[in-house]
């Protein structure tokens, strides 16, 4: 092999390594802004909730978080493989149809999942409250999202309340949450 072509090579090698480590941090720093959020919220704080622009998932247009200003917004991150998330959203689908009324929008964010078994678990479990999908994980880093599913409670004002919960979201903790929410 000629020397040209292996010194190439290196260099090559070299910037693509670069390039991972840099793509790294740049995930550890967007996971760490979620898990700050995470922390402010904890000690009673109402940091303002990462914004986003979604693609629903039934294909209908966009949903922007902002668009939802003066609503209590519930934002559920979910996986159709995800086993506590088949459990969680007919819980989620109930509370959404008694309080919709109220100014209250359950939005479900499907990420890391193929676009057919996502729709698929939406008609399978019924599931009529907005359904977005986050294609590339957007959402994720800076929510602080490291597993499915998870919640978090955004007032009518665009702040962040409550509780951040990982896990399934009980019936209790969606009107503790919800009705701080809706006080803003």
């Amino acid at each position: 092999m000629p020397r040209r072509v292996k010194i190439v090579l290196q260099a090559t090698a070299v910037l693509v390594v670069a390039l991972l480590v840099a793509l790294l941090g740049w995930q550890v720093f967007r996971t760490d802004q979620g898990r700050a959020l995470d922390s402010k919220v904890k000690n009673g704080q109402r940091p303002a909730a990462p914004t986003f622009t979604l693609d629903r998932l039934d294909g209908k247009g966009k949903v922007s978080l902002a668009s939802l200003r003066g609503k209590a917004v519930i934002l559920n991150f979910w996986a159709s493989w995800c086993i506590p998330c088949k459990e969680e959203s007919p819980r989620l689908q109930a509370f959404w149809e008694k309080n919709r009324d109220r100014g209250v929008v359950v939005l479900g964010i499907d990420a890391q999942d193929f676009d057919f078994d996502a729709r698929r678990f939406v008609d399978r479990y019924g599931l009529s409250y907005p359904m977005l999908r986050d294609k590339h994980g957007s959402t994720l880093g800076h929510y602080g999202i490291t597993g499915f599913p998870e919640t978090w409670f955004v007032d009518r004002s665009g702040r962040l309340v409550g509780k951040h919960v990982a896990g399934p979201v009980s019936d209790a903790e969606l009107e503790r949450y919800v009705r701080l929410a809706l006080q803003s």
